[in-house]
């Protein structure tokens, strides 16, 4: 039987339930259980491919082409696993299960309600993830007293009469403020919090206390008897210089003895050398780099969340602290190149949609062209550097990509050919990992160090073929081509220090104790054209 761990979250909304699920994770998984983890997401999205990042944040795409919530991307990058479509979940999703049952006549003309047949429907999703775990850790969406994510809680609350309550552990996490004026740690939101959790008939097991400092003893005591927990059930969450540092202040607390003790779990001592050494090498850095970020949606940064964490991991490889500028592609286009760019040591492109803040994008890779800075463009980034060259190297006047003006003359970026019929906008993308061949002697191949290579895409517009011969004429290296050599996946520059363009997103497969190679080749370069070389 799968020991069961629920992670719900109070007081507030962004406390950081997710990196604590993945911590936890990191160090179940160190002590050599077999873990996997379940995100439950209280909106009626199916899921969030079409929602606005600057409300949901990042889209992580799954290895099998789910578009999901950004927290599976540090469930995969504090562990080893690679999770799927079945990993995350939302109230969408759920009732369009409950809908089609009902439709189909599983029911047997029953009156389909919230409980029992939502509540089952969660229970069983959270029962098939589980089965052949050790342990499957359930984070929930949202904060305790969202109206939202009451089925889901009480699906949770159920759960132990179903599988027996030494199977199953209640995780909260909540905030313990400091108030300055009053030089004081405030535990009132905490009591509340539980409190709240508690009118629900979930009574939490620990409590993870997020708080800006080490909570003391006495307060940890006081938690624990108003909140009816053990004293070495309130766990500090404290802030950390790095993210990847929370595993080893949890260790510290002994939260993850705690778990081990209270879900009767038999196994060793945890493993976290290498994970230490690699916080320290975050922590302590030899060099510094300055990379410009020009984006759509730069003002927030969870939008580009496996991106930024993808530039941390490349700089582990050389001991290198990359400081990232965050600039909107539209102030390029007020202010001009010049004035932002000239102080960056290398210049990265990321995905996005739609046509605003386009040109401020082809300006900069411009700029990087010409004056010869370290760029990589991802997905849409790639797309803007063809455009960028079929203007202004291959002399194609008014070239563009059909998705911003479906009247240019030159459409060197079109729709897929098996997009064309496709009306739905949810789901329908090229979704997922596909295969990429390397050509040889290039730069892509280079940095890879094989001929293959599989990759995770989000994308309807594609590299137009017809223009193929003019545009490798000009000096355009497409370095990188689908095994059938019919979609184009990487362009590269002659003549340029270190200018790579990709149609998929490298940075959904990065982490920390395996950085990706693309990511670690740019901030390689951009050191090398920091220190002259």
């Amino acid at each position: 039987m799968s020991k069961l761990i629920f992670v719900t979250g109070g007081v507030v909304s962004s406390l950081g339930k997710g990196l604590a699920s993945a911590s936890i994770g990191n160090l179940l998984e160190s002590r050599g259980l077999k873990i996997t983890f379940l995100k439950l997401d209280p909106y009626i999205n199916v899921d969030p491919g079409t929602m606005n990042p600057y409300q949901h944040g990042e889209v992580y795409v799954t290895e099998d082409g789910a578009e999901t919530d950004l927290d599976l991307g540090h469930y995969e990058r504090y562990t080893s696993l690679t999770l799927t479509r079945e990993n995350n979940y939302t109230t969408g999703r759920i009732y369009h299960a409950v809908i089609t049952k009902e439709r189909r006549g599983d029911y047997l003309g029953g009156t389909v309600q919230v409980v029992p047949h939502v509540t089952d429907e969660i229970k069983q999703c959270i029962m098939r993830i589980s089965q052949g775990m050790d342990v499957t850790i359930v984070e929930i969406g949202g904060t305790v007293g969202d109206i939202e994510s009451l089925p889901f809680l009480e699906a949770i609350r159920q759960i132990p009469y179903d599988v027996g309550r030494d199977n199953v552990l209640y995780v909260h996490l909540t905030l313990v403020p400091y108030i300055g004026a009053a030089g004081e740690l405030k535990t009132k939101p905490t009591q509340h919090s539980v409190n709240k959790l508690r009118e629900i008939g979930i009574q939490p097991n620990i409590l993870l206390c997020r708080t800006d400092r080490y909570l003391p003893a006495e307060l940890k005591a006081k938690i624990a008897m108003f909140c009816n927990v053990e004293k070495d059930a309130v766990i500090t969450a404290k802030d950390v210089e790095t993210i990847y540092e929370v595993p080893i202040v949890f260790r510290k607390e002994g939260l993850d003895e705690l778990i081990v003790r209270l879900l009767k779990l038999e196994t060793g001592p945890p493993n976290l050398r290498e994970w230490d050494a690699m916080v320290q090498k975050i922590k302590h850095p030899k060099h510094e780099v300055s990379i410009a970020l020009v984006g759509k949606y730069a003002g927030l940064k969870e939008c580009y969340k496996s991106l930024a964490e993808a530039l941390v991991h490349g700089g582990i490889d050389h001991e290198t602290r990359v400081n990232v500028n965050w600039i909107e592609s539209e102030e390029v286009e007020r202010q001009g190149t010049e004035r932002i760019l000239r102080e960056a040591d290398g210049i990265l492109i990321p995905g996005g949609f739609g046509a605003r803040g386009i040109e401020g994008k082809i300006v900069t890779i411009q700029y990087a062209r010409e004056h010869q800075i370290p760029f990589l463009g991802l997905c849409l980034g790639m797309q803007c550097a063809t455009i960028e060259f079929a203007r202004n190297v291959a002399g194609l006047v008014g070239a563009n990509s059909a998705e911003f003006d479906e009247k240019t003359p030159h459409p060197v970026i079109h729709l897929m050919s098996d997009q064309q019929s496709v009306n739905d906008k949810g789901g329908t993308m090229r979704l997922g990992a596909y295969a990429c061949k390397l050509g040889e002697g290039t730069l892509a191949q280079k940095m890879y160090g094989v001929s293959e290579v599989r990759e995770r895409h989000r994308h309807r517009y594609e590299f137009n073929n017809a223009y193929r011969e003019q545009l490798t004429a000009k000096g355009l290296i497409l370095s990188g081509l689908s095994p059938d050599g019919r979609l184009v996946e990487i362009v590269e520059l002659q003549n340029h220090p270190w200018f790579l363009a990709t149609q998929f997103h490298p940075e959904y497969k990065s982490r920390p104790h395996h950085p990706h190679p693309l990511f670690s080749g740019f901030v390689g370069a951009a050191l090398r054209r920091k220190c002259g070389h």
